[in-house]
């Protein structure tokens, strides 16, 4: 005779066999939570690997043109030197190492607003509608403040630091620069006006979140002017020239970030009115 299933077994059964399952990972458990993860670190990997080509690529195009580069760069100060006069390398591969390395800066510069642009496309999924309004229009205009920056160091900074220092020097002391180091000088100068300019972008985005209002960084005129000063002796050479020259337009660009900020104090936020 067959025996007859006793129903406490099958019961039995059921509920091991439910233990069971619940120990294997359920469709979308852990594993899946981590798959988004992979996924973002796979898309920022080969955002930065074509920033990169990019640089890359615009480094390889110019690199034949490194000297007339340097050349470009070195014209501020060169315009200034007594006739005849020349610039020196003090260290073996310095003729061939500074056009190089400014050549890639330069590769660096121009790739800027595609680099920002992967950036841009990276985390542009994750923002809000007026976020990524908001978003693009101070992308363009951190470039072109960055550029600016740039250009007013050379432009208008060069000629008059490098003047003052080619006329103030002792009538005996030959002036002749050493291209490396003329190289460092002027990439922190670039640097520093560049960072320097982004003032507005800063001002504004910290008005717009609310860290701060425009009342609050009025009051602070005082401070600001002293501090503007402050960096500007930390990020220029030590002269009062090169200091003041930067010192003056980061004052002036930080009443212009207020100016525009007065603009967010006038416009409410779209996330305001659709909670009111």
């Amino acid at each position: 005779m067959s025996a007859t299933p006793d129903p406490q077994d099958s019961v039995h059964g059921k509920a091991q066999g439910q233990a069971d399952d619940s120990t294997k990972t359920p469709p979308g458990g852990h594993d899946t939570q981590q798959a988004p993860l992979i996924e973002h670190l796979i898309e920022l990997r080969s955002r930065l690997v074509r920033a990169v080509a990019v640089i890359l690529a615009i480094f390889l195009s110019l690199y034949a043109f490194s000297n007339d580069i340097y050349t470009f760069i070195a014209q501020p100060l060169m315009a200034l030197l007594p006739e005849g006069s020349q610039m020196i390398a003090t260290e073996v591969a310095s003729p061939f190492l500074a056009p190089f390395k400014l050549t890639l800066v330069v590769a660096v510069f121009i790739a800027v607003p595609f680099v920002l642009h992967q950036a841009w496309a990276f985390i542009a999924p994750g923002l809000y509608d007026n976020e990524k309004r908001l978003a693009v229009p101070l992308l363009a205009s951190s470039v072109a403040l960055f550029y600016g920056g740039a250009a007013f160091a050379y432009y208008v900074v060069f000629p008059l630091l490098f003047e003052f220092f080619t006329q103030t020097g002792p009538a005996e002391v030959a002036v002749m620069t050493d291209i490396n180091q003329y190289l460092n000088f002027v990439l922190k100068l670039f640097f520093a006006f560049g960072i320097a300019f982004e003032i507005p972008i800063a001002t504004f985005l910290m008005i717009f979140s609310g860290a701060t209002t425009v009342e609050s960084l009025s009051k602070k005129r005082p401070y600001v002017v002293l501090g503007c000063f402050v960096v500007g002796m930390l990020m220029t050479p030590p002269d009062v020239i090169s200091q003041s020259l930067l010192a003056v337009p980061m004052y002036l660009l930080y009443e212009v970030g207020i100016l525009f900020g007065r603009l967010v104090k006038r416009t409410p936020r779209p996330e305001d009115d659709s909670g009111a």
